[in-house]
């Protein structure tokens, strides 16, 4: 089987590589290929400008772009403009792979539980890009598979890590002032992918977040408490941010299993240093 990942960065790579541990042949694309790990196969392309060549054997294509700025010109750039010339390469092959398309729960405006049923309404400029690259999606392959991701942490997205560490770090003056966060580690998510893309009949779109929606402060707590190190100062002036609580009873049915389930397990094998960064 051949694999091609358009966007084959930090994601990119770990799920390339769980696609050739099984045996398969993985093409990796990106503006650098010499940045693309063997035994992938870099290819460069520039996938906010060019359509790239998409192999006639292609069986499956995973899309997980990232624009590496908050710019909304960047960002239409990035997730429009790269997808739609993903698109127009699969569309200018004899290929007719099965597409899975990496997206963000940041299109949920909302607050409470959700789920896959959820309205998406994005509300600020990048999410209501995110859901223009969705829709254009919709419309050009409808039984696509859209991965909805939530925050992604592992090695090389380390920040919250690093600022406990550091003392930068701070606290709501109240558990209700500390905003809900949503979390997969890196390598769930590109096993997720990699699931999704093995079964038979995969949903069309699947929210990837792990088992608990979790307090800021709580995950904050719990790092601190991991590396030794004191307690981070409380910020007065910290207001609520979002009460979002994902969930992710859907790719569970399907038969996905977690390797780092909640926070807990996923950092600590952070601060171990477990797990491989990835250019």
């Amino acid at each position: 089987m051949t694999v091609i990942i358009a966007g084959c960065g930090d994601l990119g790579i770990a799920t390339g590589l769980r696609f050739s541990a099984a045996g398969h042949r993985v093409v990796g694309l990106r503006r650098r290929a010499e940045l693309v790990p063997a035994p992938l196969e870099g290819r460069a392309v520039d996938l906010r400008q060019d359509v790239p060549i998409v192999d006639d054997d292609t069986d499956v294509v995973v899309v997980a772009l990232a624009a590496g700025s908050r710019d909304v010109a960047t960002y239409r750039a990035t997730y429009v403009d790269g997808l739609r010339n993903v698109l127009d390469g699969i569309a200018s092959s004899a290929a007719a792979p099965r597409l899975l398309v990496v997206s963000s729960t940041a299109v949920y405006g909302g607050e409470g539980d959700v789920t896959e049923s959820t309205p998406a309404t994005g509300g600020t400029p990048t999410a209501d890009v995110l859901l223009e690259a969705e829709a254009l999606l919709r419309a050009r392959v409808p039984d696509a598979t859209l991965v909805r991701l939530s925050g992604i942490y592992g090695p090389g997205r380390e920040r919250l890590v690093d600022q406990v560490r550091d003392g930068a770090a701070r606290l709501a003056p109240t558990p209700e002032r500390s905003r809900m966060t949503n979390r997969i580690h890196r390598d769930d998510a590109a096993a997720a992918l990699v699931h999704l893309a093995s079964l038979p009949s995969p949903p069309t779109t699947v929210i990837g977040t792990d088992d608990e929606p979790v307090r800021l402060d709580t995950v904050t707590r719990f790092i601190a408490a991991e590396l030794g190190t004191e307690v981070p100062a409380v910020d007065d002036t910290a207001t609520p941010g979002p009460d979002k609580r994902l969930s992710n009873a859907l790719l569970r049915s399907t038969g996905f299993t977690f390797s780092y389930p909640t926070y807990r397990e996923g950092y600590r094998a952070v601060i171990a240093g477990d797990g491989t960064r990835h250019p």
